[in-house]
């Protein structure tokens, strides 16, 4: 029996061993942004400058207190004075904690450049700073709902259950715990193969009953975001909860508890005696026993672990590896029933807008909710493999600088994306519409541009997968109420492993004008293509003129031709669209061309990436290099019948064909949902 006792306890030790190291620590995950709705912004090197760089560095050095939690105000002169904390999750250890709030200080300054107010969300922290004191307060706004896929076998129990266990661990992290942190969690049986993981946590800096409050507000989210989900979490500024049906967060050992005082000994009679001969044979035979099943058990639990960890890899939007089974997003599924009503069956009076793929539909919800509905025409151009891949990238992707797929349906022939509903449709219906130009002044475009920036960024550097758009232009980018970008349309885009800079092509699909010249003769695509679309785009937005329309004049061969000639005659801003006036600030307008000339280099080495780009976008102190003159790309002309904007390559030949013009002179995915 102490042979058994002795191996049964280290199977125990190796068992914790395979979790903690399973379980061992990771490059923090980015989650979101917000630079909240104060506009205001400061001047570089100004007081208030100062004050935020001195705050930030002192959250870092700071970063490794037991508490996990640290606020700071910096300055006594308002308006120059900074506030600002982080919060770590409770169970980071301090190297995690001091690498997401280092990683956190600095990709604020990225996300949100020159602004007084600021936060972000990481997996493992939140930090935030404003010109204005949140202490002691809590606030739901900016909110982050996010959640897991799969569904729950019982929604209705499984549900139950998890508002029992999160009103029970909301009380526990309000009370605190010995290390003083406002954190808790709590692992409940939902299944006798299946257990739930709960966590909540508060800033300390609120009170017991502001930090209950904020959770409880925060759990009543749940069901709205996740309702009979496996997982989901809810994430305020000073608050958050979370839930899994894996172990997301460090369990500790927990000591086993001391026996009951009432309890009595077992007694056992006395083993026989026997020979020593005997005794030697017996440990023999129960070690030969023993090890090969701890080894066996070991193995056993070190698969199943393993295949938790492969399962916590799917959850929400960022995490998910398998695009392209659609299968694995049932909650995302529409009936075409629900659709067509909310569009009063696909009524004229509802229709936005039509592109080479189909008609786009405004539509409403039963809840109210307006959405977008973009329907696939049996004859469109974008197939059941381009709808497929629009439907797996959208999903996993959530910015606010990318449009939000809301769900899908596919019923027959019927394929149809849900979209949220972008109410001043895309940028090119303003910005090439002689009544609507005047409506975007500098300031605005400024702040379309650098959203843009931000998108393509989070696509190529901080969602979990690397994505190339590969059809970034002016009618891709949605404006929302307050104008801010959203970049749409993930037909074309391609999923590129973490170690892959580029790939090939033989069915080259996209815009005139908008792709690089290495993508649109050979099929070689990189991360750098958007970089060159997006350099036409910025070009696009500081002229008013689209890089298409180039063939009506008989001065200029292109847009780039146009830009090249005036900035190396020293002429830039005889560039800016003339309904922006006088009023513009000279040096963000010739920084912008500068960027936009580096963008669109023949060489795609020479091209900076989008790192290098929002970098840019927000310091006047960076060096930029020299730009060389931009590639030469022929756009049809307006007298041919056999060239359109449309390229596509036939598969059998590397070489692209050009095929006839649609009417809306598109890509294979021109008309976004509005």
């Amino acid at each position: 029996m102490v042979s058994f006792d002795i191996s049964r306890h280290l199977l125990i030790y190796i068992f914790l061993c395979l979790m903690l190291s399973l379980s061992s620590e990771a490059a923090v995950v980015f989650l979101a942004n917000d630079c909240g709705s104060n506009t205001t912004t400061y001047t570089r090197n100004s007081p208030f400058h100062r004050n935020l760089n001195f705050l930030l560095s002192s959250l870092q050095s700071n970063s490794t207190r037991q508490t996990g939690f640290y606020n700071l105000t910096v300055g006594q002169q308002p308006p120059d004075t900074v506030y600002g904390l982080f919060l770590c999750r409770g169970d980071d250890t301090k190297e995690i904690c001091r690498e997401c709030v280092t990683s956190a200080s600095r990709r604020i300054l990225q996300l949100c450049p020159n602004r007084k107010t600021a936060l972000v969300y990481y997996d493992e922290c939140t930090l935030r700073y404003s010109n204005r004191s949140f202490f002691s307060a809590w606030g739901m706004e900016p909110a982050l709902e996010l959640l897991n896929t799969g569904n729950v076998s019982q929604p209705d129990r499984f549900m139950k259950l998890l508002g029992n266990t999160m009103k029970e661990i909301a009380t526990q992290a309000s009370n605190g715990d010995q290390l003083g942190k406002k954190y808790a969690t709590k692992e409940v049986n939902f299944t006798s193969f299946q257990t739930l993981y709960t966590l909540a946590q508060c800033t300390l800096d609120l009170s017991v009953s502001d930090c209950e409050t904020c959770l409880q507000t925060a759990i009543a989210y749940l069901p709205q975001c996740c309702e009979g989900k496996e997982g989901g979490r809810v994430v305020f500024p000073s608050c958050n909860v979370r839930y899994e049906l894996y172990p997301f967060y460090r369990i500790t050992a927990k000591p086993p508890p001391p026996p009951s005082p009432t309890q009595k000994p077992v007694l056992h009679s006395p083993p026989a005696p026997q020979s020593k001969g005997k005794n030697k044979m017996s440990s023999t035979t129960i070690i030969a026993i023993v090890v090969p099943v701890v080894v066996s058990v070991v193995i056993f639990a070190g698969g199943f672990i393993c295949l938790l960890t492969r399962k916590s890899n799917k959850y929400d939007a960022v995490e998910q590896e398998k695009g392209d089974e659609i299968t694995t997003m049932e909650s995302l599924e529409f009936d075409f029933s629900t659709i067509e009503a909310a569009t009063n069956k696909f009524s004229a009076d509802n229709k936005l807008g039509e592109g080479g793929f189909g008609p786009v539909y405004k539509g409403k919800l039963p809840n109210g909710q307006q959405i977008a509905v973009k329907r696939l025409a049996v004859s469109s151009s974008q197939g059941a493999e381009e709808y497929k891949n629009e439907v797996a990238l959208v999903a996993k992707l959530q910015h606010r600088n990318l449009v939000r797929l809301l769900g899908f349906c596919l019923e027959g022939a019927e394929k149809l994306l849900v979209y949220e509903f972008v109410p001043n449709k895309s940028l090119d219906c303003f910005l090439f519409d002689p009544e609507k130009q005047g409506e975007l002044d500098w300031t605005k475009r400024y702040t379309i541009i650098r959203g843009i920036a931000r998108g393509i960024l989070y696509l190529h550097e901080d969602s979990r997968l690397k994505i190339i758009h590969r059809d970034l232009k002016t009618s891709n980018v949605l404006l929302d109420r307050d104008m801010n970008p959203k970049i749409s349309d993930f037909g074309m885009a391609r999923i590129l492993g973490v170690d892959q800079s580029q790939g090939n092509t033989s069915r080259v699909v996209g815009t005139y004008g908008y792709m690089p010249p290495e993508y649109a003769m050979q099929g070689q695509f990189s991360i750098k293509s958007d970089v060159y679309s997006f350099g036409v785009i910025i070009l696009e937005i500081i002229t008013g003129r689209k890089c298409s329309n180039f063939h009506q004049t008989d001065e200029d061969e292109d847009l780039l031709s146009y830009v090249w000639k005036h900035w190396s005659s020293g002429t830039p801003l005889e560039l800016l669209d003339p309904s922006l006036g006088s009023s513009y600030s000279r040096n963000e307008v010739i920084q912008c061309i500068h960027i936009g000339l580096l963008c669109v280099q023949e060489d795609p080495t020479l091209r900076p990436s989008v790192a290098a780009i929002v970098l840019m976008l927000n310091s006047f102190s960076v060096t930029l290099q020299a730009p060389q003159r931009p590639a030469s790309f022929l756009i049809p002309s307006s007298n041919s019948n056999s060239l359109g904007n449309e390229l596509v390559s036939d598969s059998s030949s590397p070489t692209p064909t050009k095929s006839v013009p649609s009417v809306n002179e598109a890509s294979i995915s021109d008309m976004v949902p509005r």
